[in-house]
């Protein structure tokens, strides 16, 4: 049962991930095609990266209890483009809500008539 454990865990970040993406419609709710597209052109380019690696012997597989042992190539376990996927929606959904949240700042602030001085010299800030 443990052997599933890290494949487990994983589908179950990429379900919270989507979660938080589906609340705030920052990317897979919001433009479907284009996430597609960033997060499968992301997850195949580390896979690129990932299988050079491996030619070169930089990278290879350990051995884990948590993981399942099956293989999609020699040293490239299934879990791999699974992790791979997870980050790119990862980063994808961090960055979209990141830009949302500074943009609602930055409304905010000028609907309460404050003004973002971090860019005047510091002598006008004094």
């Amino acid at each position: 049962m443990t052997g599933f454990a890290y494949l487990g865990l994983l589908l179950a970040s990429i379900a919270a991930i989507a979660t938080i993406d589906a609340r705030w419609r920052l990317a897979f709710w919001r433009a479907p095609v284009a996430s597609a597209i960033a997060v499968a052109s992301g997850t195949a380019m580390l896979l690129v990266w990932d299988l050079v690696g491996i030619g070169f012997g930089v990278f290879f597989r350990g051995t884990s209890e948590w993981a399942t042992g099956v293989l999609l190539a020699p040293e490239l376990p299934i879990e791999e483009p699974v992790f791979l996927a997870f980050l790119c929606q990862l980063s994808l959904v961090t960055v979209l809500g990141v830009e949302r949240a500074l943009a609602h700042r930055d409304r905010t602030a000028a609907a309460s008539g404050r003004h973002d001085d971090r860019d005047a010299p510091s002598e006008a800030r004094a």
